[in-house]
């Protein structure tokens, strides 16, 4: 990548040996972005204050730095998060090689590729209306339980984000199946939030399903809802 097809790529305007342009990582609406070329390196500095991580990770996620030697990132799915009543407040972005951003709508048809600030459970609309919810540790498996008549949910951020207060009331009273990814991080993750739902929901049951890293694996290897189903018996934590 050079530095004029990245200033290409950003609409840019040439400013003596280098180029100005809107920040990817800020609101930005005087362009505060230097893109220059010093010995085949790409420099990026933005005046204002943003870190130069900061705007190499908002390229990242509009596919627009590759370092050398690696694959372009792909976009290969984007999950909507809303609030109670469907409106979109931001999504997760998914890339090939695997990776995940956030980014949310900056009200004129675009994007600013920044966490949310309000930070809610995946399909919080179904979530509030079920009695009986899923929660997993990806959107993709969430979607997998969805396609078979389940409502799931998750948080953003995987295994290493915290688990919020606001997740456990839009859970409160509740009946709460959680399914933990069949690795160390993923069953840190559940106890976790096992910890937080004891006594706010109306019964708890962890389930780990064996022979599967997740439910999305579990399922593609041609276990049924019904199975699923069947292995709940037995499995409770609290009431």
């Amino acid at each position: 990548m050079s530095a004029e097809s990245l200033a290409r790529a950003l609409e840019a305007r040439r400013s003596g040996s280098s180029w100005m342009a809107k920040c990817p990582a800020h609101e930005d609406s005087n362009p505060s972005l230097s893109i220059r070329e010093v010995e085949c390196k790409v420099l990026l500095h933005c005046h204002a204050g943003c870190t130069q991580s900061d705007v190499i990770d908002a390229l990242k996620a509009r596919g627009l730095w590759q370092p050398d030697g690696t694959e372009n990132p792909r976009m290969v799915a984007t999950y909507d998060y809303t609030d109670e009543n469907g409106n979109l407040l931001y999504q997760v972005v998914r890339y090939q090689p695997k990776d995940f951003k956030q980014r949310r709508p900056d009200g004129c048809g675009g994007w600013i590729w920044k966490k949310g600030q309000r930070q809610v459970l995946y399909d919080l609309k179904e979530v509030m209306e079920a009695p009986i919810i899923f929660v997993v540790e990806g959107e993709k498996d969430a979607e997998a339980l969805r396609e078979r008549g389940f409502v799931a949910t998750t948080n953003a951020g995987g295994s290493s984000a915290p688990w919020l207060p606001q997740y456990t009331e839009a859970l409160r009273g509740r009946e709460v199946i959680l399914l933990p990814d069949a690795d160390r991080p993923g069953r840190q993750r559940v106890l976790n939030i096992a910890r937080a739902l004891l006594g706010n929901v109306a019964r708890l049951v962890i389930l780990e399903l064996e022979g599967a890293k997740d439910v999305s694996v579990w399922l593609e290897a041609g276990h049924s809802e019904l199975e699923l189903i069947a292995q709940l018996d037995g499995e409770e934590v609290s009431r």
